[in-house]
């Protein structure tokens, strides 16, 4: 390789330094573009992205939750599916137990923003939400080209749902709508094209984005990550994969996982479970909070924890119907589920790392550095119960549907709203009590050995 000529102009130390730092360059480039991120791809020069400018999403600003926080989870019939707020329910139950977090799910299938502005106050507020996320905008977009009268309808609502939960003194975290992958039958608009609904539900994001902005609240990236990840997983998987989901609009599991994500990204919550440390030289361990070191010797620790990382079952990756696939196409652990083992002073090249029935090899290095154990042990010692609590959170969330839309907007509501409101109440505690029993301490064994 030739070195241009201003490197001779300068010294030795000066021109390792610069190497070094254009190494660094380079490096920091190649992970950026080929993470597998939502947000880090290349789109130049794909044409499937060149009519679409998305506005830069804002960052959060810390973490948004507060101790004892009452969250609801709001939206139209992609949220009353109870899957991306199971898998937030679930996943504020165990990895930040600290934080309290109960939630309640609203979905409603059909619903647009001004739909659920005009039932907020008997069905959401009178439950006094401290924190609230809003999903909004697949049907308001009319699933039609874009027109002004759509975004300034949605823009309106939005906003008087962001100030109502401000007057009621919750913190708003605004999600944009997500993608279509194709235009839904029961629409009945075979003249326009999915790019024109994407485009349209582009510009409702782009609107999100503003507000966020001008209302001071929290944003939740939806439709970005869903519309780049649908297009890739499509020429990773097969053509017949779909992060909208089959029928265009509502997600299966790798599509809700993506929804979840992005909102959890915009709770700002940092996916620290936990890490725990082995030191080979001098015999000892050391674990973090949450996790209990009930003892050690020779490279073998029992741990109690009472934090879990978030468990998905193994599944085929190939297909949309499962969360493990939709951690394909987001850095979901890496970015919330990190469980790290790091082993200091390694003398081995490589190590076995039994942890519950299954064991890993893995070479010194990447010990050193840390192994994410959520990410590498699919079937681990949280595996079992981690089900249970979340088997807990759908049962709970399947009665909330039953509660607000059948009782609440039924006869028994129209009779008497209060007195429906208490007695639903306390059908709803004991399964709400359900999912804390179901969170216990999980005691497990990670043995690090060198490899035979």
């Amino acid at each position: 390789m030739s070195i241009p000529n201003r490197f001779y102009e300068i010294d030795d130390a000066t021109l390792w330094r610069r190497l070094i730092c254009m190494r660094f360059i380079y490096t920091f480039t190649c992970a950026v573009l080929f993470s597998g991120a939502a947000f880090s791809q290349d789109l130049k020069g794909i044409e499937h992205f060149q009519k679409f400018d998305p506005k830069k999403a804002p960052a959060p600003k810390g973490l948004l939750l507060k101790q004892g926080d009452r969250l609801a989870i709001c939206g139209d019939s992609i949220t009353e599916q109870k899957m991306y707020s199971r898998i937030m329910e679930t996943y504020l139950t165990v990895a930040a137990p600290e934080l309290d977090v109960t939630v309640r799910q609203y979905g409603w299938s059909g619903e647009t923003a001004p739909g659920f502005l005009a039932r907020m106050t008997n069905d959401c507020l009178r439950f006094k939400p401290t924190i609230a996320t809003t999903c909004y905008g697949m049907n308001d977009h009319g699933y039609r080209p874009y027109e002004p009268a759509i975004g300034e309808r949605y823009k309106a609502s939005s906003t008087a749902i962001i100030e109502a939960f401000k007057k009621a003194g919750a913190r708003v975290v605004h999600g944009s709508p997500g993608c279509v992958g194709k235009v839904p039958g029961w629409t009945k608009s075979g003249a326009f094209t999915v790019e024109q609904l994407n485009l349209n539900l582009c510009e409702l994001r782009n609107i999100g984005v503003e507000l966020a902005q001008s209302e001071n609240v929290g944003f939740a990236d939806v439709f970005w990550p869903m519309f780049t990840q649908d297009y890739f997983a499509r020429q990773k998987y097969g053509p017949e994969y779909a992060v909208p989901g089959k029928d265009g609009v509502h997600p299966g599991w790798a599509g809700q996982l993506v929804m979840a994500y992005a909102f959890l990204k915009g709770l700002g919550l940092d996916g620290e479970i936990g890490t725990f440390t082995v030191d080979l030289a001098h015999n000892n361990a050391t674990v973090s909070k949450g996790h209990q070191l009930v003892s050690f010797k020779d490279g073998v620790a029992e741990i109690k924890s009472s934090r879990y990382p978030f468990c998905a079952p193994s599944a085929d990756v190939m297909k949309d119907d499962n969360i493990r696939s939709g951690m394909t196409l987001v850095p979901f652990n890496e970015d919330l589920n990190r469980l790290m083992l790091v082993v200091k002073n390694p003398s081995a090249q490589q190590y076995k790392v039994t942890w519950g029935k299954d064991s890993k090899t893995f070479s010194a290095d990447d010990l050193r550095k840390g192994v994410n154990l959520a990410a590498v042990f699919e079937t681990n010692p949280f595996s079992d119960a981690f089900k249970k609590v979340d088997e807990a959170v759908a049962a709970k969330e399947n009665y909330e549907t039953r509660q607000i839309k059948d009782l609440f907007h039924g006869p028994e509501g129209r009779a008497d709203k209060e007195m429906t409101a208490d007695l639903t109440e306390k059908v709803r505690t004991p399964l709400a009590d359900a999912i804390h029993k179901a969170f216990v301490p999980v005691t497990h064994t990670l043995t690090v050995a060198p490899a035979p």
